[in-house]
């Protein structure tokens, strides 16, 4: 009867287990479609159609694709001395020492809160900047064209040229369009010593 038992579980098992041959296939098909997507990002197909949707603090941003590099863990930051606040420190992002900032810190406001769902957005190496930022959860893909253009207040905008446009979903979240090169441009977030 065990025998029997272990027959029947086999089979079962040799049924729900998808053929090495079919498991390739949905492999080659995600990987050509990744492919695909980071070309037409890189030529700028996906610039206004989707963009990474990044939380840092309580604010909700988009990314172009072009600007955004690789994404890790927040994992441990070594303290630089004689830097600003929002100047959090160094990361060992595959052997590259990486600034990371935070954001709303360099703002003025408080520090982005750090827990296990932090995580790192360099700086896409075509910048040259060796720098990334830390953001309180990466959302994935956002599609603009399915969010409404919204008029910034007047304050929103003081200081602040790296923030493009304004968005609100159909969840009525809103989201701000952040430009990573305007960013490094900015004579203040260039100047990180005391």
């Amino acid at each position: 009867m065990n025998q029997t038992v272990r027959e029947t579980a086999a089979a079962n098992l040799e049924v729900v287990k998808p053929e090495k041959g079919v498991r390739r296939t949905r492999l080659r098909e995600f990987q050509a479609q990744l492919v695909e997507r980071m070309q037409a990002a890189q030529r700028g197909g996906y610039t206004k159609l989707s963009q990474l949707g990044i939380m840092i603090g309580q604010g909700r941003y988009l990314l172009d694709l072009r600007e955004s590099g690789e994404i890790v863990t927040a994992g441990t930051l070594t303290r630089v001395p004689l830097t600003r606040d929002w100047y959090i420190g160094l990361s060992n992002i595959r052997g590259n020492l990486t600034g990371v900032v935070d954001l709303p810190r360099f703002q003025g406001l408080d520090s982005t809160k750090q827990d296990t769902q932090c995580r790192i957005v360099a700086f896409a190496p075509g910048m040259a900047f060796n720098s990334g930022l830390l953001v309180s959860q990466v959302l994935g893909l956002r599609t603009v064209s399915e969010m409404e253009e919204i008029p910034f207040d007047d304050n929103q905008l003081e200081n602040k040229p790296w923030l493009k446009k304004k968005y609100r979903d159909k969840d009525g979240n809103i989201w701000f369009e952040l430009s990573l090169a305007t960013l490094v441009q900015d004579q203040d977030f260039l100047q990180i010593g005391i």
